[in-house]
């Protein structure tokens, strides 16, 4: 089992992004000298729900201050960005950290991104597959071209080169965020883990490892990487020597973050959107996550690997919006939940 961080950059009431972004950089380095495994940075555009905007460049920089800990996007969101510039700098992360990157993707919203950045609303609603495959070759083949409805080029080389095949090197990992059947499906034919989000419980989980599985196995994928597929589960945790205290943090914290965050998403095309009550969600996190002591907390991660077969945790930990008190809890996570699980 290996746990990682999930850092947002969230900015909540009354901070500025300056100090969300402080604390995600800070939470990258108190997580590798906490002995976590990675780090997960997700990526977000004109709301302060998330205040980095390109998890790419934030990576770049956290592969440089750091030494033995994994950097991953959760995720870099594919309609708004060209799958060649995407995997030219993947490959570039991959190379120059000597491996330590992982290429997150997703289809991201229906949001006023797809306008600002001219991908338009075709791009999240039919084009997802065509960028996926075309950002997978050039992680892959020594050359590409591409002769799609979106994307259309006279093949090139690709430098540099994330893979080789001579020496049997693979590129970076790459793992897809699945929400809905249809994108597990689009991972499994592919061979990609799935990256799991932290609003859905265990049940709905194993449901969708094992639709994974299914749909890798009617593709054709070989066994042995079916078997060995290391999904992620994104989550929150805050650690507290009573559970009480750790549900009260967020409780106090998340509501005014959910509410101002959620609240500054603008769709593309103006559809209706019905936005979660900012407390019923925190209170649902807080049921479905380690939020407890480090007992229950290790406990709960080792539940959830067995019910689902998961084995990669993506914790988001700066739920109280306290610089220090995420650091705590990062140290706490694996001074006395990490053990329990080793």
């Amino acid at each position: 089992m290996r746990v990682g961080t999930f850092v947002l950059a969230a900015q909540f009431p009354g901070q500025g992004p300056g100090e969300a972004l402080h604390r995600a950089v800070r939470s990258a380095e108190v997580a590798e000298q906490a002995g976590l495994d990675a780090v997960w940075l997700a990526e977000h555009h004109f709301v302060p729900y998330g205040t980095c905007p390109s998890a790419v460049t934030l990576a770049a920089l956290l592969l440089g201050r750091t030494h033995r800990i994994r950097v991953g996007t959760a995720v870099s969101v594919l309609p708004t960005s060209h799958p060649v510039a995407l995997g030219e700098q993947a490959a570039l992360l991959h190379v120059t950290s000597g491996g330590r990157f992982t290429l997150g993707v997703g289809r991201g919203g229906p949001w006023v991104d797809l306008e600002v950045f001219g991908a338009g609303l075709k791009a999240y609603e039919h084009g997802f597959p065509e960028s996926l495959d075309l950002l997978l070759r050039w992680l892959r083949e020594p050359a590409v071209a591409a002769d799609g409805e979106r994307y259309s080029f006279r093949e090139v080389p690709v430098v540099p080169r994330p893979s080789d095949v001579l020496t049997d090197a693979p590129g970076p990992e790459v793992v897809l965020a699945c929400t809905s059947p249809a994108s597990v499906r689009l991972a499994a034919e592919r061979g990609l883990p799935m990256l799991l989000g932290m609003h859905v419980g265990d049940e709905e989980k194993a449901e969708m490892v094992a639709l994974w599985r299914e749909c890798a196995r009617a593709a054709g994928r070989p066994a042995e990487e079916i078997a060995g597929a290391a999904h992620v589960s994104a989550g929150v945790c805050q650690l507290a020597d009573r559970r009480s205290d750790a549900a009260e943090t967020l409780l106090k914290a998340m509501p005014g973050w959910l509410r101002q965050g959620l609240a500054a998403h603008m769709t593309v095309d103006g559809r209706q959107r019905v936005m979660r009550d900012p407390h019923a969600y925190t209170e649902l996190l807080c049921g479905l996550h380690p939020v407890g002591t480090p007992r229950l907390a290790a406990d709960r991660l080792a539940a959830t690997s067995e019910r689902t077969g998961i084995s990669r945790f993506a914790l988001m930990v700066e739920g109280s919006g306290q610089l220090a008190a995420t650091e705590e809890n990062l140290r706490r996570l694996g001074a006395e939940v990490l053990p329990q699980l080793r």
